[in-house]
Formats: C-alpha cells, sequence, structure tokens
C-alpha cells in the first residue's frame, strides 16, 4: 500500500522522536531529566478543576463549533486587560494553539503557497506547513544578534507571488526572543506594502524578562484586517492538557471563513473549555509569580551555560526556551548518546535537538533547544550532568 506524499514528507517531531529511547532508558531504572519539551511543572489554578467538578448536567452535549460563549467572553475579559478588544464573532476556539494554526494556514493558503517563517522556529510550523500544502519559506536569524529579524530589505527578496503571510511567535519559541516596536512596525509595513497577513503566535505574551517591553501585534490598528492572533492556555496556566486555544482577529469575513472548519470538526471538548473559563478568575499574582518562577531557571540554564567549554548561546529574553550550539558534530546522535550510554549517579539529561527547528537544510545541526520548564534544584542537577557530559564525549568538534 502507498502512503500519500504529504505524510511521507512530514518530519517526525524533533522534541518528541526521542521519547522511545528516554523511555527505554527510564525502564532500566534511570532518571531522566526532560528539557526536551515545554511542560511546565508549576500548578495548575485549582480554578480550571473548580469548574469541571461543579459541572451539573445530565447529558455532555456538544459544545458550539464556535466555542462557549462563556469560554468567548473571558477570553474577551482577557484581552481587555492587555487594552485589546475583540467582539463576540472575532474569537473562535480551537484545540489549542496548534489547531489555531492550522486552520489560519488553511483560511489564507492555497496548496502550494508560501509562508514566510523566521528560523529558528517551533519544529511544528514545518509539519504544519506540510499538513496543509504550505511550503515554509525561511528568514534566517542568528544567535549572534540574539535572533532578530533582519533588514527589510531582507525579508523582501524572499517574498514571491505566492506569499500569502508572516508567521511567528512573538516571544519566540525556540529563542526567547522579544521582538522590538521597531521590528513590529517593519512587519507591519511589509504587510501593507505585499497586502499579506501577518500570524501572530503569541502564547508567551506573560513571560517577558529583564524589564524589556512587550507589544501585541493585535495592537496595530492600521492592519488589523491582516493580523490574526493565534493563542492557547497551556504555557500560561500549565493547562497543556486541556487542549484550548483560540483564533482572534477583527477581520470578520476571515473569521467567517475559518468557523466553516471549526464547524467541520463539530466542537472543542465541553468539559475543558467549562474549566478553561474560570481562568479569567485566576488572581494576577499567579502570573506574576510563574513569571518570576521562570526568570530564575533562565538564569540557572544560561548562567550554566555560558561556564562549559565551546557551547555559544544568547540570553533569552522571553518564553522558557534556550538555544544553545554544542561542541558536538551531531547533537542529535549526543543526546541519544547521553541517554543511552552517560549518567550521574544514574541520572541523565534529555534536549531537543535543534536541527528540526529549521528550514534550511544544514542549520541547526550542532544545536540544542533546552527548555526550562523544571523547578531549579532540577535545572542545576541537570546543568552539571550536561556540563560532564561534554567533557568526555567522544564525538567533538
Amino acid at each position: 500500500m502507498n502512503f500519500s506524499k504529504r505524510i511521507e514528507k512530514m518530519q517526525e517531531s524533533p522534541i518528541r522522536k526521542l521519547v522511545p529511547i528516554a523511555e527505554e532508558t527510564k525502564g532500566k531504572g534511570k532518571k531522566v531529566y526532560h528539557l526536551n519539551i515545554g511542560q511546565p511543572d508549576i500548578k495548575t489554578p485549582v480554578e480550571f478543576f473548580n469548574a469541571v467538578k461543579d459541572f451539573d448536567k445530565e447529558v455532555l452535549a456538544y459544545a458550539p463549533s464556535q466555542g462557549t460563549p462563556e469560554l468567548i467572553s473571558a477570553i474577551k475579559k482577557y484581552y481587555a486587560k492587555y487594552n485589546i478588544n475583540f467582539e463576540d464573532d472575532e474569537i473562535l476556539v480551537t484545540n489549542g494553539g496548534s489547531e489555531a494554526l492550522i486552520f489560519s494556514l488553511l483560511a489564507t493558503c492555497d496548496h502550494g503557497d508560501e509562508v514566510l517563517v523566521p528560523e529558528p522556529f517551533y519544529t511544528n510550523y514545518n509539519g504544519f506547513g506540510d499538513m496543509t500544502g504550505v511550503n515554509v519559506v525561511p528568514i534566517t536569524t542568528k544567535a549572534e544578534n540574539g535572533f532578530h529579524l533582519p533588514e527589510k530589505s531582507e525579508i523582501e527578496k524572499l517574498i514571491s507571488q505566492k506569499t500569502k503571510a508572516i508567521l511567528f511567535s512573538n516571544p519566540g519559541n525556540p529563542t526567547g526572543t522579544i521582538y522590538t516596536k521597531e521590528e513590529i512596525y517593519m512587519l507591519r509595513d511589509i504587510s501593507k506594502k505585499h497586502n499579506i497577513f501577518l500570524i501572530a503566535d503569541e502564547v508567551y505574551r506573560e513571560f517577558v524578562y529583564d524589564g524589556l517591553e512587550y507589544m501585541s501585534f493585535a495592537h496595530l490598528n492600521d492592519i488589523e484586517d491582516r493580523i490574526i492572533l493565534t493563542d492557547s492556555v497551556s504555557k500560561r496556566f500549565s493547562a497543556c492538557g486541556a487542549r484550548i486555544g483560540c483564533i482572534a482577529s477583527k477581520n470578520k469575513d476571515l473569521m467567517k471563513q475559518i468557523l466553516k472548519l471549526c464547524q467541520g470538526r463539530l466542537c472543542v471538548a465541553t468539559i475543558e473549555q467549562i474549566g478553561a473559563a474560570n481562568f479569567i478568575n485566576v488572581p494576577d499574582k499567579y502570573i506574576e509569580e510563574t513569571k518570576e518562577e521562570y526568570r530564575k531557571r533562565r538564569d540557572v540554564v544560561y548562567n550554566a551555560l555560558k561556564e562549559m567549554d565551546g557551547v555559544i548561546c544568547e540570553k533569552p529574553h522571553g518564553a522558557f526556551y534556550n538555544i544553545a550550539k554544542l561542541p558536538v558534530k551531531n547533537a542529535e546522535k549526543f543526546v541519544i548518546w547521553l541517554l543511552k550510554e552517560f549518567d550521574i549517579n544514574n541520572e541523565t539529561v534529555m534536549l531537543a535537538p535543534a536541527e528540526g527547528f529549521y528550514a534550511t537544510e544544514g542549520l541547526g545541526k550542532d544545536e540544542v533547544r533546552i527548555s526550562y520548564c523544571l523547578n531549579v534544584e532540577d535545572l542545576k542537577k541537570a546543568m552539571k550532568i550536561l556540563s560532564e557530559a561534554l567533557k568526555v564525549y567522544p564525538d567533538k568538534k
């Protein structure tokens, strides 16, 4: 039997494809510190669970395709805190941020069209492109300048008649980069000039450190018809398993089109929407304390990496990831070696090889993405293991 070219082209997730090796390692009694995945260990707010416990219906019915009125109302109130104002028909609830991104691509691009994406990028952007038949065209950024965007002229060179959008995360995954106002205005100008959409993945909105000022692309009122905001509660409220996200846009005609996709998959799970709607009642101090905790974790990881011989990295200012260039020939082989052959006191560490976070062939082979979602003490142990492993790894540059 033959499979579709679409599925054969699609890459395995570099974040998850080595999980079977990690499970085999844990099966042998070793402890694995998972720095390969953005799974927070911070407690999910009790407001979510309380709302679910209070659910008292005899029938668990379909929810509306666009999302429950209660959750849409809560999302509107959330955005209003940031001086972003949406109407009911400008928000669609999705199965996580992933579905929001897939639906955005399906609604704006035909098969063979292109979207520009600053690389390194969230690796599933590649997968979403393969699913939808959209070609990901990379805008290469470099660690030397904090993974900030190149000059406007360099980006415009990549635009063709098939370009329909620029897709990006801000704050950045996996770089932790926060776009400056100048970069945001530059993308606005490119969007206006070339009549293309800006798909802004802003799931890490709250996690901005070092006193930097954050600006949402939803604040660009002069191109509000071209801004597509994708969002999720997964990271903000440590609720990855709830799979609640949304698309928000002032372009009502576009939202009517995306609603067709929402209707096609019927609805997002009713119970999860009930729980997520109650996140609006979570005290602001939850986010403030979470942000401070991630800053501490960031400092542990970054300071440790800077002390390791041959490791190159820049200080991330947002999200909870760091890209590091290692003194190894092949980062994936190094990660496998860590899991299979190296440990300290029967403990080892798992990282995400970064090659899959690039679209340009050859880039990222000696890089890893490190997620600092674990507690400070575990991160200190994990960084010690990584440091000692690099000293004895046989396949160095």
